[in-house]
């Protein structure tokens, strides 16, 4: 690569941070471009251009674009590390990360993501419920990551990229983590990767 590919984003999203934990994973030469979403830069034309639904995150790799998190960690990975871990070529190995890719656009953002946006950015949600769905999706976390360091397979994958930041920042929706020992040493592992880049902190709430 000679040009680095442009992450836009805004600092505080989870979908924006799962991008860039992945760019960093893969030592690939990124820069961010943060668009100021309250005045509305992520509808602008110019930006429409490269993410048509006006969403973050978005990158540019050389002139080709791609919306969409958990679309763009799956072009990273077979782009630039073609037959790794990060999707494994096995098909029930493979089957088992599209699944939890589902439940971090699923259960994830219906949960710690909705939650999240209540507490940090006033979203007007349901936060009750959000929390209450938060707490079923970690039950099942948690014995499913009994006796097992990763969500898909026995190495790291992007279904664990996916599935890292909002769960990581849930205490900011006023979730907690503490009934939960095997996720929270799941946390701990991706955190302790080669290259981890931590997303920007909010204020933490009274937790439920």
């Amino acid at each position: 690569m000679t040009t680095p590919i442009k992450l836009y984003r805004t600092p505080k999203s989870g979908h924006c941070h799962r991008v860039e934990l992945m760019l960093a994973f893969l030592e690939l030469p990124y820069e961010t471009v943060d668009l100021d979403m309250i005045n509305g830069a992520h509808k602008a034309p110019s930006f429409l251009e490269i993410s048509p639904f006006g969403l973050v995150p978005a990158i540019d790799d050389g002139g080709y674009t791609l919306s969409d998190s958990n679309a763009i960690l799956t072009y990273l990975v077979k782009t630039y590390a073609a037959g790794s871990h990060w999707i494994p070529e096995n098909a029930k190995y493979a089957a088992e990360v599209q699944r939890w890719l589902t439940v971090a656009a699923d259960n994830v953002y219906s949960g710690p993501c909705a939650a999240r946006l209540v507490k940090v950015f006033g979203f007007t949600l349901d936060h009750a419920a959000a929390v209450s769905k938060a707490h079923a999706l970690f039950a099942i976390m948690e014995d499913h990551l009994a006796g097992r360091d990763w969500l898909a397979t026995q190495t790291i994958t992007i279904a664990d990229v996916a599935g890292y930041s909002y769960i990581a920042h849930a205490p900011e929706g006023g979730i907690d983590l503490a009934p939960y020992p095997n996720l929270r040493a799941w946390l701990t592992r991706v955190e302790a990767q080669p290259n981890f880049v931590a997303m920007a902190a909010s204020p933490i709430p009274e937790l439920a």
